[in-house]
């Protein structure tokens, strides 16, 4: 019976940390670059604390400065392929 609690246990882990490693792959770590300004890193607490964002089609896009959100949002399907998230659901 240990040896399977071992056994889910660390396959548990290994999961997350697929799940971690692939989402830190396609910069969803805790920085990520602003879709306009590619090379300016953005940190998502600050940007989501400061409404930095915007959604699009399912994905959350985090900007480094008041100019980026407008650019953006005239043309998002120009900035989609750009490092971003999943638009996070809504708290009930």
């Amino acid at each position: 019976m240990k040896a399977l609690a071992i056994l889910v246990t660390a396959m548990v882990a290994t999961a997350a940390f697929a799940q971690t490693h692939r989402e830190m792959a396609k910069g969803t770590g805790n920085r990520i670059s602003c879709p306009v300004m590619k090379g300016n890193k953005v940190s998502i607490a600050t940007a989501t604390k400061k409404k930095m964002f915007a959604d699009y089609k399912g994905n959350r896009y985090f900007f480094c400065c008041d100019g980026c959100p407008q650019a953006f949002k005239k043309n998002p399907a120009k900035y989609a392929k750009a490092p971003h998230i999943k638009t996070p659901r809504a708290k009930k």
